[in-house]
């Protein structure tokens, strides 16, 4: 008697849908891409929940749970402005139109739908254990931008120097003292997807003895 006749159909029925759920699970994980151009549509509250939902059972070291998102709203990414035309005539080369710099720069800032500050547990006494929460935020990233991708929505993680300044703490009430800003997710629907091709797996794994 094979197994599907020996089990019951309330299981059959559900080993489907695991099938199906698998296939679903690696479509999302190996079809994501960053994206760096978005529409205007704003993105559902259920949608971004359900996001950090899934960002909040990442894996982490002891059940830490080091992460926090900060969702930026207008006023927030205002505060932001002075600090990254700072950043931005800063890094501008010889030559270069600063001002075109600057525009982009703050464009980057008040043009996604969704801009979200992730941060990272300080541990001032345990240099290990706050790299071992820093490893778990970037799981914590990954689940955020999977649920979020599986859902239709885009994102790009960015970092640069703006993640070091006190503005940008300040901008999100905390210090860095406690938290460790790790990046800024944008976020929202694709207005392009770009095509990348990434490394095969043959390229990136290795069978030892």
């Amino acid at each position: 008697m094979d197994l599907l006749n020996r089990i019951s159909s309330s299981q059959q029925n559900l080993m489907r849908f695991k099938v199906r759920m698998m296939g679903e699970v690696q479509e999302a994980l190996t079809s994501r891409r960053t994206v760096y151009r978005y529409m205007g549509d704003e993105v559902p509250v259920h949608i971004l929940e359900n996001a950090f939902e899934a960002a909040g059972n990442a894996p982490c070291h002891k059940n830490t749970h080091p992460w926090k998102f900060y969702v930026m709203g207008d006023e927030a990414r205002e505060s932001l402005i002075p600090e990254v035309e700072k950043l931005a005539r800063k890094k501008s080369r010889d030559g270069e139109d600063e001002d075109i710099g600057v525009s982009k720069a703050i464009g980057k800032i008040l043009s996604p739908p969704l801009l979200i500050c992730v941060t990272s547990a300080r541990s001032p006494r345990d240099s290990f254990r706050e790299e071992e929460d820093y490893a778990a935020t970037a799981c914590a990233i990954q689940n955020l931008v999977l649920s979020l991708w599986d859902n239709g929505v885009g994102s790009q993680w960015t970092t640069g120097a703006i993640t070091r300044s006190d503005v940008a703490y300040a901008a999100i009430g905390t210090s860095s003292d406690e938290e460790r800003i790790v990046g800024f997710i944008k976020a929202g629907y694709p207005e392009k997807i770009p095509s990348i091709t990434k490394k095969t797996v043959e390229e990136i794994r290795k069978y030892l003895p």
